[in-house]
């Protein structure tokens, strides 16, 4: 066992905590040709909650999972472990797909929480979930009043998932003074990710799902069925899911439809002592409103983490992620800062781990699902944006009905949309976003500074996808196009 926590212990901390508690199995590698009825490529929450869903509608469904590395290694054992709704980007839901059904998805990405919680607890999956909320708070004043579009918007529609602040009220809740305003979702959540994603892999065993592990695919080939090619076996499947995130960015049709960002993490040794003494001693989790955005959390045992997205700009040519954004990470020295101008009381020494990992970005920051073109057995999912555990549920379901040639409310709904070019094809891509990304950065500092940025790194900052939540920025994009 300890051999397998020291290999993946690169990713994150999560993951070798979960698997220190697990006891897990050594990953079983295809090493023979098997049909299935589904294959699933990945095996974090979108492959395995896909999966249950699967054999739930369908025990009789022969599903195999095939995992590059290990179930809980990719962007489900290395994010923050907050588990959002699909509220904050109303807005842009809306635009994409009609009022009516963003409203609808809204609300069933708040039922979702609690079926996770119910999940957990039917299921004994100790993923230690906190129902504490989130705070979608303004670290500067140029960040003030981010969230006033989408709640105004949403309260004259007869909507009121925010908590409006009194004030000085974000500053109490946060523990810290950097925090000037803010709305606070009480529906959200806080997890222990991996913990979470290894639960999930231990439920779908028991369902009769067959995963294989250090098992990555080399290539799919097209037909029906199709053949999902691996090292040293293959799985001949009527239908394909690729729940991969970023990794799907081998694939040109989808490539084209999102970008690959940073997501940097670093974490603390326990600090309860702290935590008590600024009134931060529940699971709320809080991000800020810049675009390069920071996240962050506590733990049941006092830890805090504190992560950035984007926040590195080192970006990805092509298709060409491999291992690029895997293991530690390298701006940690930076997020650390960042964490330390939100808690003073946090020392230097107080940080004791860090990783980073890539998030697949779409231009609207919602996820998109389908089937790839020309290929109607195959399904995608791309585009969490740095808010996919809560939403990767309804992913589950979602993938689940178009594997199962279903005609139901999940096969139809807004999320279900064609693969388009939102981005320029290579070299631009690259070169661009380079230049769009420098430009947000200086655009986050100068607010950190209290200054104003310059035109063009302004201007040049309104290309840039949106992130977790909208910011300004992103808001009036959406409003102009």
């Amino acid at each position: 066992m300890s051999s397998v926590i020291t290999r993946c212990s690169q990713f994150s901390s999560w993951l070798s905590a979960a698997l220190a508690q697990e006891n897990p199995l050594v990953p079983t590698p295809l090493t023979q040709h098997v049909n299935a009825d589904v294959c699933i490529v990945g095996g974090g929450f979108t492959g395995l909650w896909s999966a249950i869903r699967i054999k739930e509608a369908s025990p009789e469904t022969e599903v195999v999972i095939v995992e590059a590395r290990m179930c809980g290694s990719g962007a489900s054992g290395r994010n923050g472990g907050f588990v959002l709704s699909l509220w904050a980007k109303y807005q842009s839901l809306a635009k994409m797909c009609g009022e009516a059904e963003a409203l609808r998805l809204c609300q069933l990405s708040s039922q979702a929480i609690f079926e996770l919680e119910a999940f957990c607890q039917q299921h004994g999956i100790d993923a230690q979930l906190r129902l504490d909320g989130w705070l979608w708070a303004a670290t500067t004043t140029a960040q003030l009043g981010s969230w006033e579009g989408t709640a105004s918007q949403l309260e004259r529609l007869g909507q009121s998932p925010f908590l409006r602040l009194a004030a000085g009220q974000a500053a109490q809740l946060a523990g810290s003074a950097l925090h000037l305003d803010g709305v606070f979702e009480p529906v959200s959540a806080s997890i222990q990710p991996a913990m979470l994603a290894r639960g999930l892999l231990r439920h779908a065993l028991q369902l009769g799902v067959k995963v294989y592990e250090s098992t990555p695919m080399q290539r799919l080939e097209a037909g029906s069925p199709a053949r999902v090619q691996c090292p040293q076996g293959s799985v001949r499947a009527g239908k394909v899911i690729l729940a991969m995130n970023a990794w799907a960015a081998q694939f040109a049709d989808i490539r084209k439809a999102f970008v690959v960002v940073s997501s940097d993490v670093v974490m603390t040794r326990p600090l309860p002592d702290l935590l008590e003494s600024i009134g931060w001693t529940n699971g709320m989790t809080i991000s800020d409103s810049r675009m390069l955005v920071h996240y962050y959390r506590t733990t049941p045992d006092g830890c805090i983490v504190f992560g950035k997205g984007g926040g590195s700009e080192q970006l990805v040519y092509g298709s060409r992620l491999a291992d690029k954004l895997d293991g530690p990470s390298g701006i940690a020295d930076t997020v650390a800062a960042h964490l330390r101008r939100a808690y003073p009381g946090v020392q230097a020494a107080d940080v004791v781990s860090n990783w980073t990992g890539p998030i697949d970005r779409t231009h609207n920051g919602l996820p998109h699902f389908g089937a790839l073109p020309q290929q109607a057995n195959v399904f995608y999912a791309i585009g969490y944006s740095g808010n996919g555990v809560g939403p990767s549920m309804l992913g589950g379901r979602i993938l689940a009905a178009l594997a199962l040639g279903q005609d139901n409310e999940w096969a139809r709904c807004g999320l279900v949309q064609g693969l388009q070019r939102d981005f320029p094809p290579e070299p631009i891509r690259y070169i661009g976003g380079r230049l769009v990304r420098h430009a947000v950065g200086q655009v986050d500092l100068a607010a950190d500074e209290n200054r104003q940025p310059s035109w063009l790194m302004q201007q040049l900052s309104k290309l840039a996808p949106a992130g977790l939540s909208p910011t300004k920025n992103t808001q009036s994009q959406s409003q102009s196009r």
